[in-house]
């Protein structure tokens, strides 16, 4: 609905030049720049001045910056509603996914159960990991979404919804491929000493409270980095570009082409499960049973 062009004026006027924007947008710097040429050709706008320290937005780049932040959301919010009135009146049921929280989780399980619910379809709705967003997205279960699956023992997400956990996955770092670290199958908290971590702030995952505290009190050699409250890629280039190391999830070790995942000598994992409304209705609730009772068998 918008001009995908767009995504990339956006990204260079974030990222403040054509090499740091490539990086993001995983193209190179030579075609951001025919894209940013045609934008202003198309639009006759001059919206970029280019400047020995990098690039900056012109008057009318900085009004187009924000008009088209709003348009893109808005666009995406139109398409997924109209998506999601299309399976409104029929049997079905609708699972997020995105690049952290990916379906197949759930596909797995559902495989298993969906005998018991022969009269229903199972719908994928895609959804962005913005951390300015994702707890709208959350307060959207029995909406937008029938069910999601995550890695949450984040306070904030739990007073929004119901959570079954199917699991846990292990706590890692990871780091630039270029790194020194890259190389080693497992690390010793020590290897870290003089690095910076990023990792999320105190107050919201007690996991993450915890390997904070260990951090602070043992190892204060190691430099710890707040990271926004919930990750996003953007979180995932920034370590990729800083050389930092970023406190990580086995789950996530395809997230970033750029970047390494390395296990810990530690014992810290995290939940990860079935997230449902906390109203939801009569069917939902049915495969939540049906979830425990597979989970028994299993087990």
């Amino acid at each position: 609905m918008y001009n995908p062009i767009l995504d990339t004026f956006i990204a260079v006027s974030d990222c403040g030049s054509f090499t740091k924007a490539s990086q993001r947008l995983y193209i190179s710097p030579t075609a951001i720049m025919k894209q940013i040429n045609t934008l202003e050709n198309h639009l006759e706008l001059k919206l970029i001045e280019r400047t020995p320290s990098g690039v900056r937005l012109t008057s009318a780049g900085e009004i187009i910056y924000r008009s088209a932040k709003f348009m893109i959301k808005y666009s995406q919010k139109s398409i997924t509603e109209a998506k999601a009135s299309v399976y409104a009146n029929d049997t079905t049921f609708c699972l997020g996914t995105s690049l952290l929280n990916p379906a197949k989780p759930f596909m797995d399980i559902w495989y298993r159960i969906n005998k018991f619910f022969p009269e229903y379809k199972l719908h994928l709705v895609p959804f962005e990991d913005n951390h300015e967003g994702i707890l709208s997205e959350i307060e959207k279960l029995g909406e937008k979404f029938d069910f999601l699956i995550g890695v949450c023992d984040s306070k904030a997400w739990l007073s929004r919804c119901n959570f079954l956990p199917l699991g846990q996955y292990r706590k890692m770092i990871a780091v630039s491929r270029e790194h020194y670290l890259a190389q080693k199958s497992c690390i010793d908290l020590e290897d870290l000493y003089g690095e910076t971590i990023m990792m999320v702030g105190k107050g919201d995952s007690g996991t993450n409270d915890f390997i904070r505290c260990e951090l602070e009190k043992n190892h204060p050699q190691i430099h710890i980095e707040d990271t926004p409250q919930f990750y996003d890629l953007s979180v995932f280039n920034r370590c990729a570009e800083t050389g930092n190391v970023l406190l990580t999830i086995e789950c996530w070790q395809e997230v970033h082409p750029g970047l390494v995942s390395i296990p810990v000598n530690w014992d810290y994992s995290i939940p990860y499960g079935l997230l449902y409304s906390l109203d939801a209705p009569e069917d939902v609730l049915r495969v939540v049973e049906t979830v425990k009772d597979n989970l028994l068998l299993m087990n």
